[in-house]
């Protein structure tokens, strides 16, 4: 009997992630940016318990115990805030991983899809491509529309799910494989650990790190659209006339991310996408300030923002910071370690 039979569901964690380092190069034909970026596994982790369904539908609901359900935007066009919910149908990320798991299953199934010869291989009379449904329940710990990836963990963790409860036989890297088709951030959070992430963030070389770091993260009240934020870049750029370039990392933050060199990660940690959520979200620039007077090392946008994150030098300091600020400005800080471990059942 397999687990999700004697259980009835089988649940999947995810983390979210930070970018120690992203450069963002010209904009590509295909509307997406090359980038050059470290990510950085951190322990907030969103949580998808899958149940199986026998109508073949696949349901995505919210549960009580979620942190964040909705988070409020900006109109461009009419300066108005407004909020928006978490997406409880096909048009959210999870909901789309199970469906194309679904169909990848089903395809393999009849022979028409195959995976790459150097993985793992399952014939289609030992995995059978699912016929029934799914309900999905997400857990949301990761800010939302805040830079740190927390949809992509969303679809990282149903996929894992979804593969355990249909017995697919599928790796971490076909996952991960399959997760890219999703968003450039799916098959990070599917492997987790630090990684340089080239191309669309999509194509990751995985660090071998040793330590751990200490970071606090400031979830914004008001979320960011991370094309917004892209689009904003470019108008930036243009309007100061400048060229954006092939992005590189610094090799050496490479070699102090392998080494847990907090002072060395400090002085080298950036963001590109910095400027324009500054400029989409002045109080970012405030908050870092706070931030920094309260004794991190060093602060910056998470991702495309608007999450504020601060180095520290160990677990204590971290404490410290996430009360001083909460003290000082009535935000919501947490401190959080990495990298995390990827995408892994419960």
């Amino acid at each position: 009997m397999r687990d999700s039979e004697f259980f009835g569901h089988v649940t999947a964690l995810a983390p979210g992630k930070v970018n120690l380092s992203l450069r963002v190069g010209p904009l590509r034909d295909d509307g997406y940016h090359d980038v050059a970026t470290l990510y950085f596994a951190v322990s907030l982790y969103e949580e998808v318990t899958a149940a199986p369904r026998d109508d073949g539908a696949i349901t995505v609901s919210l549960s009580h115990r979620s942190a964040f359900t909705s988070v409020d935007h900006k109109d461009p066009q009419s300066g108005r805030t407004l909020t928006a919910e978490v997406p409880l149908d096909s048009n959210n990320i999870a909901y789309r991983a199970a469906e194309l798991l679904r169909q990848t299953l089903q395809q393999r199934q009849a022979s028409v899809l195959s995976f790459p010869a150097n993985s793992s291989e399952v014939s289609s009379s030992e995995a059978p491509g699912p016929s029934g449904g799914v309900d999905l329940t997400i857990t949301k710990n990761v800010p939302i529309a805040g830079g740190m990836g927390g949809g992509s963990a969303d679809a990282a963790a149903a996929l894992l799910a979804c593969s355990a409860l249909w017995e697919a036989g599928l790796t971490k890297d076909q996952l991960a494989e399959l997760g890219a088709n999703l968003g450039a951030d799916v098959p990070f959070s599917i492997l987790g650990g630090a990684a340089v992430g080239q191309g669309a963030g999509e194509e990751l070389s995985p660090l071998l790190t040793r330590g751990e770091l200490h970071l606090v993260l400031v979830p914004a009240s008001v979320g960011l659209s991370t094309p917004q934020v892209y689009q904003t870049l470019d108008t930036l750029r243009a309007e100061a006339s400048i060229t954006a370039e092939v992005p590189e990392l610094d090799a050496d933050l490479v070699r102090a991310v392998c080494t847990s060199d907090t002072a060395q990660i400090a002085a080298l940690m950036g963001n590109e996408l910095q400027a324009a959520a500054v400029h989409l979200t002045p109080d970012l620039e405030d908050m870092m300030d706070a931030g920094m007077a309260e004794g991190a090392l060093q602060g910056i946008v998470s991702g495309s923002g608007p999450t504020v994150m601060f180095l520290v030098h160990d677990a204590a300091a971290a404490v410290q910071l996430a009360t001083r600020l909460e003290e000082s400005t009535g935000v919501w800080a947490i401190p959080v370690t990495g990298p995390a471990s990827g995408a892994r059942l419960l």
